[in-house]
């Protein structure tokens, strides 16, 4: 909406209230002074006629008329021929109405309607006396009435309305040709008034299109006025001129800006294949950490291809490099898509983190998900290699959760975000044991507290790996059981409490419980060799069931 309408719509109102105002005093003052007159002027009449009859009343008491019909009909007509004297004006009337609405007397030209009658009868019940507006044959009247009892009359007075008003109306007529003529007169002044002000404004605001229009800062806007706005104006044209300095300016950073974007892009999309793309983002965010490793709670999984020597020697060189590639492809999209990262490739190994560098809530559940969905994925995998003839590929992986160092470790020469500490060499070893134990996925006691409930879970040892002297539980996980499989799991736990509690005969004939549930049962088998030969040959005291491991 424009200013010269948004003036004329604040203005007009105040102009129309003003003049209506002064035109609806002027014609009330005018209606109430007539009212007051046409008030005075009927009532005065009634009771000059009320006056009239009650002397006619008196004769005929005083000479002892009274039930006299003729008599009565003679002082009627009286009071009758006395209204008609007094009658001012072709349109007055006076006239009287009995109680059953019948006419007593009626002086002047008007001819009321029988249900017209019945309704002014009706009407000053409760009011006798007093000062009203009524309509008779289609024509508004003024009138005022009063009773008259002897008789049973009640009087009424009247006169056309217009009589009184309507030079009142025509004082309201003239009012509202004045008001439309002064609003006709405003808004012309208005418009030559907005127009005056509000050029220059729009002066700026072509001048602004055609910056827009052309891209072009050198515009410039007239200055007509000495005033707010022609000060307006001057400062929109300094400020012109400085956008322009400022606009080339940015034209000029802009482009160094596009420069350093498509450079920083570049190094992303070649740095990306060696380092994860968070630990890219974290170092362009805060370059001056790449040096500073952090400790912190991570998953690790290391993930090796068994006999890979072997299968090695029976491929050609582009065969293993082109099955190597589809493999490495299909796992590390199974562990990114858990939100792991890859740390690094070991020749065929895999060791990959959870955790870092950003930290989530079930990040040992998303390692441990990520190696059974890689275990699943090698089923299709080697179904392409019998395809292709090549060799199926067999794998260990092994999932550790506790505390490391993690960050870019190295120099300012060579860097590599990675993890180290004693929980990464556990997750390593813990992947060598898959071999001996024939288990394709192998965790740690830590991940199992981290993951029970959410996956069925099944000790499968305790063991000190090389180099360590204290035992830990071993244990692998299903995505999901059949219920015999269930019964059968849920007895080795209990057999397995036995056992280290040196309750060998029971453990025994509970994992023979097992074993005849789940035929061929490797890990209950183990146990119940174990079992056979400590009732024969007892453990020491100090024996704790750990199993010491002297291969990684």
């Amino acid at each position: 909406m424009k200013i010269r309408v948004k003036i004329l719509f604040i203005v007009l109102p105040l102009l129309t209230v003003a003049a209506a105002m002064v035109g609806g005093a002027s014609y009330l003052l005018a209606a109430a002074a007539v009212n007051k007159i046409a008030v005075g002027s009927l009532q005065f009449k009634t009771e000059e006629v009320i006056s009239y009859a009650e002397g006619q009343w008196n004769l005929l008491v005083d000479n002892n008329m009274i039930g006299n019909l003729s008599m009565e009909w003679v002082a009627k007509e009286a009071v009758g021929n006395f209204s008609r004297g007094i009658l001012r004006s072709p349109t007055e009337v006076i006239f009287a109405l009995d109680e059953e609405a019948e006419i007593g007397i009626m002086a002047g030209n008007l001819a009321i309607l029988p249900e017209e009658a019945a309704a002014l009868v009706a009407s000053v019940r409760v009011e006798k006396n007093g000062f009203l507006f009524t309509r008779i044959n289609g024509v508004e009247r003024a009138a005022y009435t009063m009773p008259f009892s002897p008789f049973n009359w009640q009087v009424f007075v009247t006169e056309e309305r217009s009589q009184f008003y309507g030079p009142v109306e025509q004082i309201f007529r003239t009012s509202a040709a004045i008001l439309i003529g002064t609003l006709a007169v405003g808004v012309l002044c208005l418009l030559i008034m907005t127009h005056y002000i509000t050029m220059p404004i729009e002066n700026v605001v072509s001048c602004m299109k055609r910056i827009i229009e052309e891209n072009s800062l050198t515009e410039t806007v007239p200055v007509y006025y000495k005033d707010e706005i022609g000060h307006l104006s001057h400062t929109f044209n300094i400020m012109l001129q400085n956008l322009d300095v400022a606009y080339k300016q940015i034209k000029n950073y802009a482009f160094d800006a596009a420069i350093a974007q498509r450079r920083e892009r570049k190094i992303r999309n070649v740095f990306q294949l060696y380092v994860p793309a968070d630990v890219i983002d974290e170092i362009f965010v805060n370059p001056e950490k790449m040096l500073i490793g952090t400790n912190r709670e991570t998953a690790i999984l290391f993930s090796d291809i068994r006999s890979f020597t072997t299968i090695s020697e029976k491929m050609q060189p582009d065969e293993l490099v082109n099955s190597l590639n589809r493999y490495f492809k299909t796992m590390v999209n199974i562990i990114m898509d858990r939100d792991g990262i890859v740390d690094k490739y070991i020749g065929d190994a895999i060791m990959a983190i959870f955790g870092a560098p950003i930290a989530r809530e079930n990040d040992a559940l998303s390692s441990v998900l990520a190696g059974l969905e890689m275990s699943e994925a090698l089923i299709e995998f080697n179904k392409s290699q019998i395809e292709l003839g090549a060799p199926e590929f067999r794998i260990g992986i092994g999932v550790n959760y506790g505390v490391v160092t993690v960050g870019n470790i190295g120099c300012d020469r060579k860097m590599n975000y990675t993890v180290i500490g004693d929980s990464v060499n556990l997750a390593s070893r813990l992947e060598g044991l898959t071999k001996m134990y024939k288990e394709p996925l192998l965790f740690s006691e830590s991940v199992y507290e981290k993951i029970q409930g959410a996956l069925p879970c099944r000790t499968i040892d305790r063991v000190a790996v090389k180099g360590k002297t204290l035992g830990v539980p071993i244990l692998t996980a299903r995505r999901s059981i059949t219920p015999v499989e269930q019964k059968a799991w849920k007895l080795h736990e209990h057999a397995v409490q036995l056992y280290y509690k040196r309750n060998f005969r029971e453990s025994l004939a509970v994992f023979e419980e097992v074993r005849a549930l789940l035929p061929g049962d490797l890990a209950s088998d183990r146990y119940i060799d174990r079992c056979k030969r400590y009732i024969k040959e007892p453990p020491p005291e100090n024996w704790d069931g750990v199993e010491i491991m002297h291969e990684k």
